[in-house]
């Protein structure tokens, strides 16, 4: 044990480290590298900045878990990234470069020639970062609660410095070349234990072939066979068909997640960071290499850890695990509070049935009843974590996981902050309220904002609603219903007027937010909801989560009535929108710089 809290501690440390000289190295000095790096970065290594960027902590530690506890419904985040991360490459990013602003509030205030436009894109892009930094900071908590044996708190408190040392003085300089490093700790951290885990099963050292070989046991019955076998035993859904309920609530959550991913202010930013439009492109393509990488193997991770915990709690069919022989790592995720045990029925063996059910079966010798499911807490958020552990891994490669489950965080957790810093500092602040501010102060006032993005998140990271990637859901629906309408009317409709596209932002985040407080209790009394109660009458079967889409269509359909009212946008905006779209070196292109 003490061997790998030595290995953790290196691991965890060293990284930090070298985070934080790489942001001495890096800092920013003029608000052109605060904000864009000075627009010096080549395509690889924005590739895989934006990698480590779109690989949050919702990717690296939840989204396998998640694949794990709702197997084929998982995919669902799979899809809708993946798919979200080529739309944004394809429809929006090289326009946005072309036009050369470098923010989305900015690019708002151009194209819809609006302050009001550009003040409700600032809010829009706040609640979205917000909510999706909770999840980020839900993340360092976890990791650090786990491998450092500190508690939950104490463990955020950390990472929330780490984050403000080299966010507040690299900027995005600091950040991107900081994020190159984290990229290539995290791919090597969910890629080497998956690797073992998959030549352990299977036999097979590819973790995505592992997937569909047969196990390496000899019964020649195929992982994902046996895997089922083994959850439907337990009175789970079938692994291989399960789904997040109605098949409208399946379609309508992937499209929250694609067109939420393309609306995401602190990826659209990165685009900025390269010199011109085709590096742009570029470094979209290898961003999508990258990704791919871990994308990949997350469905393998999720449905080997999930066999591997279902092998460990019982052993042999019929046969439970008894609890005071439990392995060390059940012993020390505990701890955490994330994972918990009560023995209902007294007999010293851990039952674990279907999640949220209380099992009464009839003891054949007493004629007793007995209440089963005794696991009343297993926190999908730790799946990844625990994994090597479950399955007997060396230590250096549990304390590699704990690295890169950090740095999947922290990357994240930093460009959103710069994505809410930029916003208020450069295009409330300057853009708005102090035109004449000058370069030092406002560079000065983008740190103090960031100062005080990483307290509020840190306070929300202490009180969090919900899973890690259940959040990040949440965050990807308010953009997909208020900042991807904005910005694909502002490219692909000239005529699209600022009052319309403020009626739409509008209407489509604020319909979301309150379908999304209704059903989670938060704003109403449950049941007088406008669209139904509670979930069995979620609207068309529609979860909280997946109403982004909805939110969106809200956003298009008032945007355009709205039009109809007030007319289109002036000629010269109208003009301005064709240059934007003339494939760059067809004319001069004078934005492109």
């Amino acid at each position: 044990m003490e061997e790998l809290k030595l290995y953790t501690y290196i691991a965890v440390f060293g990284t930090f480290a070298l985070y934080f000289a790489i942001a001495w190295w890096a800092r920013a000095g003029s608000t052109s590298d605060f904000y864009v790096a000075g627009g010096g970065i080549t395509p690889l290594q924005n590739g895989m900045a934006i990698g480590a960027d779109w690989m949050s902590a919702a990717s690296f530690i939840s989204m396998a878990g998640m694949i794990s506890f709702m197997g084929y419904g998982g995919s669902v985040f799979l899809m809708g990234w993946t798919g979200g991360y080529v739309l944004l490459a394809l429809l929006l990013a090289p326009y946005m470069r072309k036009h050369g602003k470098f923010t989305v509030p900015e690019f708002i205030f151009d194209r819809y020639y609006s302050k009001t436009a550009r003040v409700v894109a600032v809010a829009c892009l706040i609640i979205a970062s917000l909510t999706y930094i909770i999840g980020q900071m839900k993340g360092v908590g976890v990791a650090f609660s786990r491998f450092l044996e500190i508690d939950y708190d104490n463990g955020l408190y950390i990472g929330m410095f780490v984050v403000w040392v080299y966010a507040v003085l690299g900027g995005m300089k600091g950040i991107t070349y900081t994020q190159i490093a984290q990229y290539v700790v995290m791919i090597f951290a969910y890629t080497i234990p998956a690797v073992f885990i998959s030549l352990q099963l299977t036999g097979n050292p590819i973790p995505q072939l592992g997937l569909g070989s047969t196990l390496a046991d000899g019964s020649g019955m195929y992982l994902l066979d046996k895997l089922d076998l083994v959850v439907t035993d337990l009175g789970f859904k079938e692994y291989t068909t399960a789904n997040l309920g109605s098949t409208v609530n399946m379609f309508a959550y992937t499209i929250s997640l694609m067109i939420g991913t393309a609306g995401l202010p602190h990826v659209i930013m990165r685009f900025f960071t390269v010199p011109s439009v085709q590096a742009a492109r570029a470094s979209a393509g290898y961003a999508l290499v990258c990704i791919a990488l871990l994308y990949t193997v997350a469905p393998a991770v999720g449905a080997m850890a999930r066999l591997n915990l279902m092998n460990t709690i019982e052993p042999t069919a019929g046969q439970n695990l008894e609890y005071a022989e439990r392995p060390q790592w059940f012993k020390d995720w505990e701890k955490t509070g994330l994972l918990k045990y009560e023995d209902k029925n007294g007999d010293g063996k851990i039952q674990y049935t279907a999640n949220n059910t209380d099992k009464i079966i009839i003891d054949e010798q007493t004629g007793k009843e007995i209440l089963i499911n005794e696991m009343v807490k297993v926190d999908r958020d730790i799946m990844v974590l625990a994994n090597p552990a479950i399955a007997n891994l060396p230590n250096w490669v549990i304390a590699l996981v704990a690295a890169g489950g950090l740095a999947a965080a922290l990357s994240t957790a930093a460009g959103l902050l710069l994505a809410i810093s930029s916003s208020i500092s450069h295009d409330l602040m300057k853009g708005i309220l102090t035109p004449d501010m000058s370069e030092k102060n406002e560079l000065l006032s983008s740190r103090v904002v960031m100062t005080i993005a990483i307290i509020v998140s840190g306070y929300l990271g202490l009180n969090p609603p919900g899973f890690a990637a259940g959040t990040v859901a949440l965050a990807f629906g308010l953009a997909a219903s208020s900042i991807f309408p904005a910005l694909m009317m502002g490219i692909f409709c000239k005529k699209m007027s600022g009052p319309a596209a403020v009626a739409g932002m509008c209407s489509g985040i604020g319909i979301t937010m309150l379908y999304v407080f209704q059903h989670k209790g938060i704003m109403f009394i449950p049941g007088t909801s406008f669209l139904g109660g509670m979930e069995p009458d979620w609207f068309f079967g529609i979860s909280p989560n997946a109403f982004g889409a909805v939110g969106a269509l809200v956003n298009f359909g008032v945007a355009f009535a709205v039009l109809q009212v007030t007319g289109p946008a002036p000629k010269h905006i109208q003009e301005m929108v064709e240059n934007m779209r003339i494939p760059s070196g067809t004319v001069s292109a004078a934005h492109d710089h």
